[in-house]
C-alpha cells in the first residue's frame, strides 16, 4: 500500500519529522510550548500531519489521568508524541483532540529566521 504525504506550504513556518524530514504541523497551530513529554520539552499542536495514532489509554500524566494515543510518523513510523483522547479533569478539557510532539524530534524548516527565534526565547 502506496504512503501519500502532505507538504505544507514552503512560505510557512513548518515543523518536521527530525528522523525523516516529513511534514508534521505549522507555527500557526502551535498553542503552547510548555509541555514536558518523556524524553524532555514538547509542543502541543491544533492539528498535524503525515502521522498515525495507536490504540488510546488512559495514563496518568503531570496533570492527572488521560485517554491517550501515542502518536507517529506516518513516514518513518517513529514515535513523536500523542495525542489527547480524552480529559477526565474540566481544567484539561482544551486538550482533546490535540497534540504533543516531543522537541527531539522535531526540526524547524522553511521561513524561520534563526536569529529572531533565538533572540525572543531569552
Amino acid at each position: 500500500m502506496k504512503t501519500f504525504q502532505a507538504y505544507l506550504t514552503k512560505s510557512l513556518k513548518t515543523y518536521s519529522c527530525i528522523h525523516c524530514r516529513a511534514h508534521l504541523a505549522v507555527h500557526d497551530d502551535l498553542i503552547s510550548k510548555s509541555f514536558q513529554g518523556s524524553q524532555g520539552r514538547a509542543y502541543l499542536f491544533n492539528n498535524v500531519v503525515n502521522v498515525a495514532t495507536g490504540q488510546a489509554e488512559e495514563r496518568v500524566l503531570l496533570t492527572g489521568l488521560h485517554s491517550v494515543a501515542d502518536v507517529y510518523c506516518g513516514c518513518c513510523k517513529r514515535t513523536l508524541g500523542w495525542k489527547y483522547e480524552t480529559a477526565y479533569e474540566a481544567g484539561q478539557k482544551y486538550k482533546e483532540g490535540k497534540f504533543v510532539i516531543e522537541l527531539i524530534h522535531m526540526i524547524k524548516d522553511n521561513g524561520w529566521n534563526v536569529v529572531d527565534e533565538d533572540a525572543r526565547s531569552r
